[in-house]
């Protein structure tokens, strides 16, 4: 049997050399022509692994440690892929040295002020959907992965402030509200200028935090009803709340005992892998986790775990939304990924 512990603890230190040291060391040694391995870069990785370590096994919540195992790990991905890329492309093109430094370091500058403003942005997609079982046109908002604590309270303000331009009935939140310990819970109070019904489902990162259990029960106080595998029933909707820490078999058996034929049910889960299994019973799914990879090129090994990475997924009378999230988790930039507010339109067939 693998030892999970070895594995972590290996993966980390492999992850730590390839994401914090390499890109440093060997743009150093394009540019300056020092020395690629040294005593000095066995120092860093030590002590970079150990801060990572220390971060991911304790409840810190110390902000320069949170800063290196977040934020420098996207700089770190980003350097990597882009510095590799480069160096091949001028392996062919016979390059210098200190050209492609040159050419790797503006490279890698400007995607990333790319990829820390487009964290910042917030766009609107809007899904037209028709049932004959609906009656009267219905107007959902959905996000999901908020991700408080990893995101301020100001991306929370700017949320809620786009949010109260829109003209919808309900708003649906698919799971990752919160992320962190350091994270207040007071501060759901601003979910209270959202004049509408709030419904919230809970994703894995709930369940991380200290006394999940107290923290979820004070939602209510906010204006948030949490969903903890409960169904509602809203005029010709009904809405299939599962929570995240339960069972695949446990998500699909709720979905199937609690869908009503004559309603237009709307199945509200985290992770969209029970679709295949549910479809006949949810006229639509609304899910996130996945975040669309947020940083490419990773969502191509996002989308080898999951098969609906995200958008819009249709069979028979069928369909599923995977959001990219409304926050990004770790590193707070996107590549080839958005923040998203999901405006749902549901007219009479």
């Amino acid at each position: 049997m693998i030892n999970k512990k070895l594995v972590f603890y290996f993966s980390t230190f492999f992850i730590t050399y390839l994401l914090y040291v390499y890109p440093i060391y060997m743009l150093s040694h394009l540019l300056f022509d020092t020395v690629f391995f040294n005593i000095s870069s066995v120092f860093f990785l030590i002590g970079i692994y150990a801060v990572i370590t220390y971060y991911y096994k304790s409840s810190s919540t110390f902000f320069l440690f949170k800063w290196i195992a977040n934020d420098l790990l996207g700089i770190g991905f980003i350097t990597f892929f882009l510095l590799n890329t480069i160096l091949i492309i001028g392996f062919f093109l016979s390059l210098n040295n200190t050209m492609l430094g040159i050419i790797s370091i503006s490279i890698v500058v400007l995607v990333l002020i790319f990829s820390f403003y487009n964290a910042n942005l917030l766009k609107i997609k809007t899904i037209k959907l028709h049932s004959k079982k609906i009656q009267n046109q219905k107007k959902i908002l959905f996000i999901s992965d908020v991700h408080l604590g990893t995101n301020s309270i100001n991306h929370l303000l700017k949320i809620v402030s786009k949010i109260n331009q829109l003209d919808f009935d309900m708003l649906l939140i698919g799971g990752d509200m919160i992320d962190s310990n350091s994270f207040k819970m007071d501060n759901l109070k601003y979910f209270d200028r959202i004049l509408k019904p709030i419904y919230f489902v809970s994703g894995n990162h709930e369940y991380y935090l200290l006394n999940f259990e107290d923290k979820l029960s004070q939602l209510s106080k906010y204006n948030i009803k949490f969903l903890n595998n409960q169904t509602l029933t809203i005029d010709d909707i009904t809405l299939i709340g599962v929570s995240d820490n339960i069972s695949f078999k446990q998500k699909v058996n709720f979905v199937k005992k609690n869908s009503n034929k004559n309603t237009f049910n709307i199945t509200l889960v985290h992770r969209p892998n029970i679709w295949n299994d549910v479809k006949s019973y949810s006229d639509l799914m609304l899910s996130g986790h996945t975040h669309n990879g947020q940083i490419f090129p990773f969502n191509l090994l996002v989308k080898l775990k999951f098969k609906y990475i995200y958008g819009l997924y249709k069979e028979e009378t069928s369909k599923l939304y995977v959001s990219c999230g409304i926050g990004c988790w770790g590193p707070k930039m996107r590549i080839g990924s958005n923040n998203e507010i999901v405006k749902i339109l549901i007219h009479p067939k």
